[in-house]
Formats: structure tokens, C-alpha cells, sequence
């Protein structure tokens, strides 16, 4: 019985390691795996730089939480890329940060993360090649485009978690790309 259930383990092991290192099927995604990977590392950095109980912090009475941040790019990245780059119709529904842990949240970007990892590595080209409408600026674009938007965003947001770490007197992550 032990036997049976450590060889289970594993095979479930192996698998799952097996399917992150899936091959992109189109040269856009080979080109651009890297740096969303640097990206997603960078961002999980910045996550666990700030203290469990500073998550609530907020420069000023109209900003989001830290928590808020990061939550926000952890659900984005999904629903972004959910939108834009696969067509789906899909609607907000985000977390509420102040009900997470550090480690929840912290599970969330990870989730959202390898989310649209899955998809970069297995989108089609005809799929990349179609076209989508932005839904703040209206603009037309590439759903290969729509990826860039969907790292932008994370950035922006990342940006912002980064300084509360600074304005807290905390050494943020080093940027290595």
C-alpha cells in the first residue's frame, strides 16, 4: 500500500513538472516565455518582500492596500488574458483582499500567473493572429499584442506594490531583466 501510494506520488510529481515544461508552439511564444517568466518571478518577489502585517498598508486614503495591489495582479492576469488573448467572455469578480492571508494572495498570482503561462505555451497562431478590442481604449490589436498589455498591467501594479515597499523603509527586490 505504501509502495502503490509513493509511486502515485510520483507519477503526480512528474506530471505536473512535465507540464510547465511544455515546448511553446509558436515562435512568439518562444520569444516572449522568458520574459513573462522573469516577470511572474519579479512580481512573487515583490510579494513576499512586504511583511504579512504591512499588507494593509496604504500611502494615502484613496490608493489600494498593498494586498489590494497584489490581488489585483494576481486576478488580472487571468482575466486579462482569459479576454483578450483567448476571446472569452468573462466578467470582474475579484477577490476581496482584506479577507486573504499574505500566503492566499501570494497563491493567487500564482495560480493567475501559471494561468497564462499555460496559454502562452499552448496558443495557436491563428489564435495569436486574430484581433481584439481593448475594452478602456477601444483600440484594435493582435490577441499576441494583448499579452504585452496583459504584462504592462501586472507592471504598473507591481511598480506601485514596489514603492509601498520603499515607503516602508524596506529593500525591495532587485530588477534583473
Amino acid at each position: 500500500m505504501k509502495k502503490s501510494f509513493l509511486l502515485i506520488l510520483i507519477f503526480v510529481c512528474t506530471l505536473g513538472q512535465a507540464q510547465t515544461k511544455l515546448i511553446p508552439k509558436t515562435s512568439f511564444a518562444k520569444m516572449y516565455l522568458p520574459v513573462w517568466l522573469e516577470a511572474k518571478k519579479h512580481c512573487l518577489e515583490v510579494a513576499n518582500a512586504m511583511p504579512e502585517e504591512l499588507y494593509s498598508y496604504k500611502p494615502t486614503a484613496v490608493s489600494k492596500t498593498f494586498a489590494e495591489q497584489m490581488v489585483h495582479i494576481g486576478y488580472t492576469v487571468k482575466l486579462l488574458t482569459e479576454r483578450y488573448v483567448q476571446g472569452m467572455d468573462v466578467k470582474q469578480h475579484s477577490p476581496d483582499a482584506s479577507k486573504m492571508t499574505k500566503a492566499e494572495i501570494i497563491q493567487l498570482i500564482k495560480e493567475g500567473f501559471e494561468y497564462t503561462t499555460n496559454v502562452i505555451q499552448t496558443i495557436e497562431q491563428k489564435q495569436l493572429d486574430e484581433t481584439c478590442v481593448m475594452f478602456h481604449s477601444g483600440n484594435t490589436v493582435s490577441r499576441a499584442f494583448a499579452l504585452f498589455y496583459v504584462q504592462d498591467h501586472m507592471a504598473n501594479h507591481r511598480a506601485k506594490a514596489n514603492l509601498y515597499i520603499r515607503m516602508n523603509n524596506i529593500k525591495p527586490p532587485v530588477y534583473t531583466w
